[in-house]
């Protein structure tokens, strides 16, 4: 189990086992961990379905940490990560003081783009699944620019890792 951290989450790496006959993997997958509080609850006692959007992007940011590029480093060097497009797919409802992992998924592609997959669970229970889409830009101007190379040296050095 993860330690929870003083914010109310915990967060690590986590590398599926590769089997013999899978291709080379080229995803890098970040679990972290978050305790719903009452305030992410609505009036039926669940969280609410907008909240969920919120956990995503925990996922994101401690995935881009734990690939030793933490959000703040992007923004230093000139980049904003808007989100193009979000979904979700609820399942089943998560409750006050349930504790979430939060599965983040990124598979390497060189693209103007990058998309990320998400999975919130309780324990086994799968509860949401979905993705944002993102476009870089620069923190000047806002011009959509490809994915920097900082960028692809951090995912190329985590899959390294995981090898």
């Amino acid at each position: 189990m993860l330690p929870l951290l003083s914010g109310g989450t915990g967060s690590e790496l986590f590398f599926p086992k590769k089997k013999d006959t899978m291709p080379e993997n080229r995803s890098v997958t970040h679990r972290s961990q978050v305790r719903v509080r009452y305030a992410d609850t609505d009036k039926m006692k669940i969280v609410y379905n907008g909240n969920y959007l919120i956990y995503f992007e925990i996922g994101r940011t401690e995935l881009l940490r734990g690939c030793g590029l933490p959000y703040v480093e992007l923004e230093k060097a000139g980049y904003l990560l808007p989100v193009l497009e979000a979904y979700a797919r609820y399942k089943a409802p998560a409750v006050y003081d349930d504790l979430l992992d939060i599965y983040a998924t990124y598979t390497l592609e060189r693209t103007p783009t990058i998309r990320i997959e998400y999975i919130i669970k309780r324990g086994e229970e799968e509860l949401v699944s979905g993705y944002t889409s993102h476009a870089f830009v620069t923190a000047e101007g806002m011009k959509p620019v490809r994915p920097p190379k900082i960028f692809f040296d951090a995912i190329e050095r985590t899959l390294a890792e995981q090898r």
